[in-house]
């Protein structure tokens, strides 16, 4: 094991370090795989030792990162910088000169920038802003949302690579607040919809997009295949607040065959699509003829519809995919407007079989190349990945991925780590999403309850977003990206101080967590259904007066409550789950503070039958059936800290 132990003996002397001396700590730190990272806390709240991530490396190809498995690819020594257009020249800058950049990857050079040569073009993305030493609105906005980084440290990864923002420079007259994709930033999930030639429509998607958005959604990607994908795709754009995305093919082939798909068509749909405002655009240029017999094997084929389809054009007419051979006339349409690159991943594995195989692979060398080509033309570039992928080969993938694009942003589909569990792919999918964000991706692309069976719905997206808002919250507190756990340690402040309504309030779906609380006790106090009064294990911690638990002054609280309402969407949750009868749901609707009916047959502990709070806490005194558990906690009855 490695273990850094002058790090550990930092931390041991750290007096902020929750008052551990070294002495007593010595073999407990010496035990640990400490290599360096920050606590996610931003105030070393509770005993943890903190994160067991690779140390922050903000400029740098490690970024946020786990420790590497031996036998991992080593990060490439190359960035965006190594890929310049031939307009411009290189200047070597002071260290203390603020608007040059670091983070470059270049031995020996404290800080660069680039100086175009005369006539050369002016500036328009985000990335040759950045190369230019340039801090933008949008990159002062990113670190306004993101405070662990500064917008100098922005434009920085911006101008090396290893960060986009999205951001069209049509969209951003709209409604569009900029965020960044990157190692170096939180991790970013997004959300897939669009209508199909037999489900939804325009209207449903602008709701689908508000609700994503709800749902914390960072970006949406509209991949409407039917219905009138223009109208859709614009008004998706003039309502959202969120970059959105699209898979321009789709359009390319509406309304004509397959095989009469030419580059005037495709250069003429992404410039139709750049000037309604996209923000980024998936294309499939790194399936080659080539790799196509690679594929005969597979379980399960090209599971990518662009891949499949460009596959399909290939084989037809016997010659290269047009993107690949139009990729440099794609990149001047896509920089015109600032539309970042999502390279797609045409030959991504569709089952477990197949993952991590010589197709895939193959193409994720030309999407290395195709990075170069990008980064030399001044564009925005993110990396799309797999898909199904056995749990013990993500963190391969993901530093692959890493070594042979050069840092570019990883954007991935889940992984899935099972097949086996159709309807519950969006658990199966964050399973992996979790690890390979901590492993080096960047964003998740969200699965929902629908993958592999149809287009999802309202409720689906909303099980999608959350279940990944999950993992990506999850690894960025593991990589130790500060601050991160703030809210965590919050939440659980008031679970141990049994403050419900701060309970609520801090959790990420306050309706569900309060509708699922009252469907079995509808009043706030010293305990919840689970364990009851007596077994109540926080109750007992909050009682051992040498035990801080609970004893946070904000988290108290003066005496149980009735509490309210049900709201409306926490009405629906309820019926939805369908354990209480519509009678008992309809009560819980409709009740008020003062007058609570009583229902038959429920436990006489239940807070239906009393009046008011006062009431609530005179049944918890008085009529509950009181029992000594000290024998069962070992706790002498005398025990003088109770």
């Amino acid at each position: 094991m490695i273990h850094d132990s002058r790090y550990a003996t930092e931390q041991r002397n750290d007096p902020g370090t929750n008052g551990r001396s070294a002495d007593a700590d010595d073999a407990f730190f010496e035990g640990l795989p400490m290599y360096g990272a920050a606590n996610p806390s931003s105030t070393d709240a509770g005993t943890t030792p903190g994160s067991f991530a690779m140390p922050a490396d903000i400029g740098g190809p490690y970024m946020f990162t786990s420790p590497d498995t031996p036998g991992m690819p080593r990060p490439s020594k190359l960035t965006a910088w190594d890929f310049l257009p031939c307009d411009v020249n290189l200047e070597i800058c002071s260290p203390r000169d603020d608007a040059a950049c670091r983070g470059h990857g270049m031995p020996d050079v404290p800080a660069v920038r680039v100086r175009p040569h005369p006539g050369a073009q002016a500036a328009v993305t985000q990335l040759e802003h950045a190369r230019l030493g340039v801090i933008t609105p949008e990159m002062v906005r990113v670190a306004e949302r993101e405070p662990h980084l500064t917008a100098a440290q922005v434009r920085d990864e911006i101008a090396a690579g290893r960060m986009i923002i999205p951001a069209n420079r049509v969209h951003l007259r709209y409604n569009l607040d900029p965020m960044a994709i990157g190692r170096a930033s939180l991790t970013k999930v997004n959300a897939n919809m669009g209508a199909s030639p037999v489900s939804s429509g325009t209207d449903e998607e602008v709701e689908k997009l508000r609700w994503a958005e709800r749902w914390t959604a960072d970006t949406v990607m509209d991949l409407s295949t039917g219905g009138d994908l223009d109208a859709c795709r614009d008004a998706i754009l003039r309502n959202s607040t969120v970059p959105i995305g699209t898979v321009p093919i789709y359009s390319m082939i509406i309304g004509r065959a397959l095989e009469d798909l030419d580059a005037e068509t495709i250069l003429a749909t992404l410039e139709h699509q750049a000037k309604q405002g996209v923000d980024y655009f998936t294309i499939h240029a790194g399936v080659r003829r080539a790799h196509l017999k690679h594929v005969r094997d597979r379980l399960i084929g090209i599971v990518s519809r662009g891949g499949s389809l460009l596959a399909k054009w290939m084989l037809v007419h016997g010659r290269e995919n047009p993107m690949y051979e139009l990729w440099d006339e794609i990149c001047d349409i896509m920089r015109a407007y600032d539309v970042s690159f999502s390279i797609g991943d045409g030959l991504r594995p569709g089952g477990l079989a197949d993952a991590t195989d010589q197709a895939q692979l193959a193409e994720l060398d030309t999407l290395g190349e195709l990075t170069e080509r990008a980064w030399a033309k001044g564009v925005q570039v993110m990396i799309e990945g797999p898909g199904h992928v056995p749990l013990d080969q993500i963190e391969y993938n993901m530093k692959l991925q890493r070594s042979r694009c050069h840092g570019a942003p990883f954007y991935v589909l889940g992984p899935l780590v099972t097949d086996i569990f159709p309807g519950y792919d969006h658990i199966t999918s964050a399973i992996g999403a979790t690890n390979a964000a901590y492993h080096g991706a960047s964003m998740l692309c969200y699965v929902t309850p629908k993958e592999h069976l149809g287009l999802p719905k309202k409720d689906d997206v909303k099980q999608g977003c959350v279940a990944y808002r999950i993992a990506a919250h999850a690894a960025d507190i593991a990589l130790g990206i500060p601050g991160t756990r703030d809210r965590d340690d919050e939440l659980t402040k008031a679970r141990a101080a049994l403050n419900w309504e701060k309970h609520f309030e801090l959790s990420f779906d306050p309706d569900t967590a309060r509708a699922y609380h009252d469907e079995d006790l509808d009043v706030d106090t010293d305990f919840c259904a689970m364990c009851g009064h007596d077994w109540c294990s926080v109750r007992i911690s909050k009682e051992i007066t040498e035990f801080v638990s609970g004893s946070d002054n904000a988290y108290a609280w003066d005496k149980p409550r009735v509490s309210e309402a049900l709201s409306d969407e926490q009405r629906d949750i309820l019926e939805k789950r369908g354990v209480l009868s519509p009678e008992e749901v309809h009560r819980l609707a409709t009740k008020t503070r003062t007058a609570v009916g009583a229902d038959q047959g429920r436990a006489a502990c239940h807070s239906d039958a009393v009046a008011d709070a006062d009431d609530a806490r005179s049944m918890q005194q008085e009529q509950l059936v009181q029992l000594n558990t000290s024998p069962a906690h070992n706790i002498p009855t005398d025990d003088r800290i109770i």
